[in-house]
C-alpha cells in the first residue's frame, strides 16, 4: 500500500480515486497537497486544480468548482462516462468480428494488413503495396479466433478504461489510433509482403506504453505495468504467430505520444499534444511509402 496525503491509503498501481467521494475514479490531483479530486471536489486555480480543503484552509486561490471545466492531468475535458470511448471501441472490435464470422474468410482477406500477395478468395494480387492503404486501419478491428478476440478485448478494458479517464476521450482515441496505425506501418514495412496480419494488439501495445508513463508521472509503483509489459514481449517473441513488428510500432508510438499527453507545459499543451500525434502519423506516412517503392 501507498500511503496517500492526508492519511489515505490507496494501491499502488491502482486508479486513484476522489479522497472525498471514494467510489469516483480520477487522473487529477490537488496541486497543493496532491490528493486525487473528482470534478465535482476540483477548484480551480491559477495552476491546476485544489481541494476543497486546500482552498478552505486559504492555502489556494481560484474560483468555485462550477466556475471552470474540469480537466484531466492531460487537459482533457472530465466526461460523466469515463470509459465510453473504450466501450465503443469494444463494441467496434466484437462487431467486426461477428462480421468475419459471418461471411467467412473472403472478409477477413479484404481487409487484414498483407503488403502484396495473390489471395486466391480474391482472385488476384492484393496488398497495400496495390493502393490498398485503408487495410493499415482495417487490420486493427479484425481478429484470427476467440483466443485473441478475448485476449484483447480484455486488455483494453483493463488498460484502456483508466487511461481514457486519465487522458479524456479526444486524447485516448488519438493515442489508439496513432499507436494502432503505428504497428501496422512497421508490420508492412518490415514483415514478408505475403505475411498476413490483423488485430488489436499494436493500439493495446501503445496503451501500455502510454500507461507506463502516466504512472511514472504520478510516482506510481512501476513493478506491476512492467512486469505485465515483459510478460507480453516475452509472448510476443515467443509465439511464432504472432507479427512482433505491430507490437513493438505500437509500444513505441504509445510511449512517444503518451509522454508529449502527460509532460506537455500546460500553456501550449495541446499544440505540443497533437503536435506528436502529428509526427508520429508522418513518420507512419513515410514508412509505408517507402516500403510501397520497395514494392512496387
Amino acid at each position: 500500500m501507498e500511503q496517500a496525503p492526508g492519511g489515505r491509503s490507496e494501491a499502488r498501481g491502482s486508479v486513484p480515486t476522489c479522497y472525498r467521494h471514494p467510489d469516483r475514479e480520477t487522473g487529477v490531483r490537488c496541486t497543493r497537497c496532491e490528493r486525487p479530486i473528482c470534478p465535482e471536489c476540483m477548484v480551480d486555480a491559477s495552476v491546476g486544480f485544489q481541494c476543497p480543503d486546500c482552498v478552505r484552509a486559504g492555502s489556494g486561490t481560484g474560483h468555485a468548482p462550477q466556475a471552470s471545466r474540469p480537466r484531466t492531468i492531460a487537459g482533457g475535458s472530465v466526461a460523466a462516462d469515463p470509459r465510453l470511448i473504450t466501450k465503443l471501441l469494444i463494441g467496434i472490435n466484437l462487431a467486426a468480428f461477428l462480421v468475419q464470422l459471418s461471411l467467412g474468410d473472403r472478409f477477413t482477406n479484404r481487409f487484414e494488413l498483407i503488403g502484396q500477395a495473390y489471395i486466391p478468395l480474391l482472385g488476384g494480387i492484393e496488398g497495400v503495396a496495390d493502393g490498398q492503404y485503408y487495410r493499415l486501419l482495417t487490420a486493427m478491428f479484425l481478429h484470427g479466433g476467440y483466443i485473441h478476440i478475448l485476449f484483447n478485448m480484455l486488455s483494453l478494458w483493463w488498460i484502456g478504461g483508466p487511461l481514457e479517464a486519465a487522458l479524456g476521450r479526444a486524447r485516448y482515441l488519438a493515442l489508439y489510433f496513432v499507436s494502432g496505425l503505428a504497428g501496422s506501418a512497421l508490420t508492412y514495412l518490415v514483415a514478408a509482403p505475403n505475411q498476413p496480419s490483423l488485430g488489436a494488439s499494436g493500439a493495446i501495445f501503445g496503451l501500455f506504453g502510454a500507461t507506463a508513463v502516466l504512472m511514472r508521472r504520478l510516482n506510481y509503483d512501476m513493478r506491476p505495468v512492467i512486469a505485465l509489459l515483459v510478460v507480453n514481449l516475452i509472448i510476443t517473441f515467443g509465439w511464432a504467430s504472432i507479427a512482433w513488428q505491430a507490437h513493438i510500432g505500437g509500444l513505441v508510438a504509445g510511449v512517444i505520444v503518451g509522454y508529449a499527453m502527460v509532460h506537455a507545459p500546460r500553456e501550449r499543451r495541446a499544440l505540443v499534444q497533437y503536435g506528436t500525434c502529428a509526427l508520429v502519423l508522418a513518420v507512419i506516412v513515410v514508412m509505408t511509402l517507402v516500403r510501397t517503392a520497395q514494392l512496387a
